[in-house]
């Protein structure tokens, strides 16, 4: 129950034959399914009573959306250009986020976060020594075990993501925001060298931190503005 299929969608007008070009989407069994279903509703419960998640974090959370997390940008930039500042930002994106989650690393996490026994028990049995196979067309693959990652279009794995980048560096002269696997960061001050210099150590911090917890950026969809 815990072997997944991987079925590998086609990003709309882009190559076929480039493996990157395609989007892989996990079809689970009922009883992983159901199994996620309860751990979603006690793992939710657990973050909400606790506030752990950061308040930069706007995915996948109860009352927050992308709208509030644009505004929350839009304000700050407004607010700057008020004051005659200028703002610069950098917009992250994650190469192959789900993929690439570090299982041991997110259990460390979930147990830093004071999860409770039973639920750090079920969550590391279900995330364990799962397997998968490739489906293409009619064809599909042997079966192989997953060295890294978490399902694809898993109902939990949204929230596991965020609880694996909850604690990305911050600091006091940058704005941080977040939806899901997308990160933005923005800095503003009157002199434009000012604004560089506080995206480049934030960015100096958060490449320590990326190397730590075995995360990779896609520099070809990585901007800065």
């Amino acid at each position: 129950w815990k072997t997944e299929v991987v079925v590998l969608i086609l990003k709309p007008g882009k190559d076929p034959t480039q493996s990157e070009n395609c989007r892989p989407i996990s079809l689970l069994s009922t009883l992983s399914k159901l199994t996620e279903n309860f751990i979603l509703y006690k793992l939710n419960e657990h973050l909400a009573e606790n506030k752990i998640l950061c308040p930069e974090q706007f995915g996948f959370r109860k009352s927050l959306t992308t709208t509030q997390q644009l505004l929350r940008v839009v304000e700050y930039i407004t607010s700057g250009f008020e004051k005659g500042e200028c703002t610069g930002a950098v917009f992250l994106d994650v190469q192959k986020a789900f993929d690439r989650v570090w299982t041991q690393g997110l259990i460390h996490k979930l147990i830093r976060y004071k999860t409770p026994p039973h639920l750090l028990q079920l969550l590391k049995y279900y995330l364990e020594e799962r397997k998968f196979a490739v489906k293409i067309g009619n064809s599909i693959s042997e079966v192989k075990i997953m060295r890294a990652g978490i399902p694809q279009a898993g109902k939990i794995s949204p929230v596991l993501y965020s609880v694996y980048v909850n604690d990305i560096p911050k600091t006091h002269k940058t704005l941080l925001g977040m939806y899901a696997d997308d990160t933005a960061i923005l800095a503003k001050n009157k002199n434009h060298n000012y604004t560089a210099a506080a995206l480049k150590k934030h960015l100096a911090k958060l490449d320590d931190w990326f190397l730590k917890w075995k995360i990779a950026l896609n520099v070809n969809k990585t901007e800065a503005v």
